[in-house]
C-alpha cells in the first residue's frame, strides 16, 4: 500500500507528459495528413507519387522502427535529436500518414456537385477545399480522428524504448528500481483506460453536438 501511495503520483505526472506528446502529434499529424491528402487528389502523377510513397512507406513499417530511425539512426548521419524531438518527429509522421487517408476519404465522401458549383462561382482550387469541402469532412472526420487519437494515446507507450520519460517509460523505472511489477504496471494500465475513456467520450460528445447541425 505504501508503494502504492509513493509510485502513483510519479505515474500521473507522467501520465502528463503522455497526453501532451499525444495532442502534439495528432495535431502536427492532422496538419501533415491534411496537405498528403490534398497531394493524394491531384492530378500531378509525380505529386501523387510522392505522396502516395509517403503513407505506403509509413503504413507499412512499424511505429517503433520509424522511431528507432529518427533516435538511433539519424546520429549516423550526423543528426542528433533529443528523445522528445525523435518522438514527436516520429508519431507526427506515422499519424500524417493514417491521417491523410482519414481526410482524403472525408473529401471524396462530399458531393461532386459542390465542387463543381465552387468551380461555377469562380473559387479557386484553395478556396474550394478551404471554405466549402474541408468545413463540411468535419462531421464525417470526427469517429476516426477520435480512433486514431485513442490509438496515438497507447501508442506513445513505445517511446519508452528511445528514453522518452511519459507514462510507460516511468513504470518500467519504477519496476527496475523495486523489481515489483504488479503495482506500477497495474496503476500504469489503470491511468491508460482512465485517459482512452474520457477522451473517447470527448469525442462521442463532439460528434453528437456537430451532428445536431
Amino acid at each position: 500500500m505504501n508503494l502504492l501511495k509513493e509510485i502513483a503520483p510519479i505515474l500521473l505526472k507522467a501520465s502528463g507528459k503522455t497526453i501532451e506528446l499525444t495532442i502534439i502529434s495528432v495535431i502536427l499529424g492532422s496538419l501533415i495528413g491534411i496537405i498528403v491528402a490534398l497531394l493524394k487528389l491531384s492530378k500531378n502523377k509525380v505529386i501523387y507519387a510522392v505522396a502516395s510513397f509517403y503513407t505506403w512507406i509509413i503504413r507499412g513499417t512499424p511505429m517503433l522502427l520509424q522511431l528507432f530511425f529518427f533516435y538511433y539512426g539519424l546520429p549516423f548521419m550526423g543528426i542528433e535529436l533529443e528523445p522528445m524531438t525523435a518522438a514527436i518527429i516520429g508519431l507526427s509522421l506515422n499519424s500524417g500518414a493514417y491521417m491523410a487517408e482519414i481526410i482524403r476519404g472525408g473529401i471524396l465522401a462530399v458531393d461532386k456537385g459542390q465542387f463543381e458549383a465552387c468551380k461555377a462561382l469562380g473559387f479557386t482550387y484553395g478556396q474550394t477545399m478551404t471554405r466549402v469541402v474541408l468545413p463540411q469532412t468535419v462531421k464525417v472526420l470526427i469517429p476516426p480522428v477520435g480512433n486514431e487519437f485513442i490509438t496515438m494515446l497507447k501508442d506513445t507507450s513505445l517511446v519508452s524504448a528511445i528514453a522518452m520519460e511519459e507514462l510507460m517509460r516511468a513504470a518500467q523505472q519504477i519496476y527496475s528500481a523495486n523489481f515489483r511489477p504488479m503495482e506500477p504496471f497495474f496503476i500504469a494500465a489503470c491511468i491508460y483506460l482512465a485517459l482512452t475513456t474520457v477522451f473517447t467520450t470527448l469525442f462521442a460528445i463532439w460528434e453528437k453536438k456537430v451532428s445536431r447541425y
